[in-house]
């Protein structure tokens, strides 16, 4: 059954860090591409981030550029995503989600449930 978990959120003051865990059980994520959304409330799911399955490039929103960083272990069957200096814009819901494909892709094919960030003083 595949299956992805997210971890690693939780309150932090504006200028904290942050990081997301995105664990995978299942499947291997190595021939996964793996993104990163996120959910405020009444507003849209947003792309945050991405990295590909082959050659691990990496794509991220103009919003976290330079903040935020998104890596993959395979050995742990895991994805990060390294969040500095946030600021309140950044609270959400945070999920990841993969599809089998090299590239990173608009659409996935598997979630997690998501996990909140809350960034204020």
């Amino acid at each position: 059954q595949v299956q992805l978990v997210e971890s690693g959120g939780g309150l932090v003051q504006p200028g904290g860090s942050l990081r997301l865990s995105c664990a995978a059980s299942g499947f291997t994520l190595d021939y996964y591409a793996i993104g990163w959304f996120r959910q405020a409330p009444g507003k849209d799911r947003e792309g945050v981030s991405c990295i590909s399955s082959t050659d691990g490039r990496t794509y991220y929103a103009d919003s976290v550029k330079g903040r935020f960083t998104i890596s993959r272990d395979n050995a742990k069957n895991t994805v990060y995503l390294q969040m500095n200096s946030l600021k309140p814009e950044d609270t959400a819901v945070y999920y990841c989600a993969a599809r089998h494909i090299s590239y990173c892709p608009y659409e996935f094919d598997y979630w997690g449930p998501g996990t909140q960030v809350t960034v204020s003083s």
